[in-house]
């Protein structure tokens, strides 16, 4: 299934929730769309399952030969970020009723909570009430829930919700199993170095706009507005001894002052770099390496909010 977003906008009274969003989906893929609260990805979400319309734009979905304006029903599994199930009922029972209302079969519920309770670990919980499980657990019976009818695309908010890092690798090693078994994943979480593990593409929304999309280093060329150095000496280097080099935000990383971290211009030669580095002291290290995909982000949602409040007061 391949899904194709162009030029979408929406508006909710004098709010422009989601403006000009252009992106595209591939069959088998995981996309990552990422951005603070309000930033537009509800609304994208709400419109790719239908229960919104856009003002403008178009959403192609191509399934099974046939074109759709939205994803059709029974086509995707859909994680909500708030839980939608019956505390005062079992596990099993949630996830029975869930079955049914799919259009399941016994056998194909039986069989669906066999596999994925084994898988998360749950099967000796069946028969708990919801309410006596920890939240990490209840996020798996929800990711059941969204699996268990064997949809070809997933929409997850948040999946790693509530989850210890143990079970955070847990969910990232199923959601990576699913791809390679064909199925497309559109997915929106705060735990940027996860996703960084998992995504093939990365769609960075604020303000209803994206600011940045593609796979992780078209991300970075996008973004990035400075060269990041980690170097090593091999004995004791003093700050001032590196005062004349052409770094920012020079940092030692260590008491011993033989570990440096710092920033360059984009344009900058990392051969000349090292070579006026070296003159400072014997170097076991030089090495450029990139900024977390978190810091990247962050870096420029401010600089966009920014503008956005310099363009009000100027007008």
């Amino acid at each position: 299934m391949q899904i194709e977003i162009k030029n979408l906008i929406k508006e909710y009274s004098t709010v422009r929730a989601v403006d000009d969003v252009s992106f595209t989906v591939e069959a088998g893929g995981i996309v990552a769309l990422l951005g603070p609260n309000g930033a537009g990805k509800s609304s994208l979400v709400r419109m790719l399952v239908g229960l919104t319309e856009p003002d403008s734009g178009s959403i192609r979905v191509h399934w099974d030969g046939q074109e759709f304006a939205h994803l059709p029903d029974g086509s995707f599994g859909y994680l909500p970020e708030d839980r939608g199930l019956y505390q005062d009922r079992t596990l099993r029972q949630n996830l029975v009723y869930i079955g049914q209302l799919r259009g399941l079969s016994k056998q194909q519920i039986d069989e669906q909570l066999e596999i994925w309770l084994q898988r998360f670990d749950l099967t000796e919980r069946a028969n708990e009430h919801l309410k006596q499980l920890s939240k990490g657990n209840q996020q798996k019976i929800q990711l059941i829930a969204t699996l268990m009818h064997k949809p070809p695309v997933l929409i997850l908010d948040e999946p790693f919700s509530g989850l210890d890092p143990v079970n955070q690798e847990h969910v990232l090693d199923v959601l990576k199993d699913l791809k390679a078994a064909g199925v497309t994943i559109l997915l929106s979480a705060h735990q940027m170095d996860l996703v960084e593990r998992l995504a093939d593409q990365f769609i960075l929304m604020n303000l209803g706009s994206v600011i940045a999309s593609g796979p992780i280093d078209a991300i970075h060329q996008q973004l990035a507005e400075t060269q990041h150095i980690r170097f090593t000496f091999a004995e004791s280097v003093e700050p001032q001894e590196l005062a004349n080099l052409p770094y920012n935000n020079l940092n030692a990383s260590n008491t011993e002052r033989t570990q440096y971290s710092a920033e360059v211009d984009l344009n900058a030669s990392l051969q000349d770099l090292l070579q006026q580095t070296a003159q400072c002291g014997p170097l076991q290290e030089f090495r450029r390496y990139r900024q977390p995909l978190h810091d990247l982000y962050l870096s420029a949602v401010r600089g966009v909010n920014k503008a956005s409040k310099d363009k009000e007061v100027t007008l």
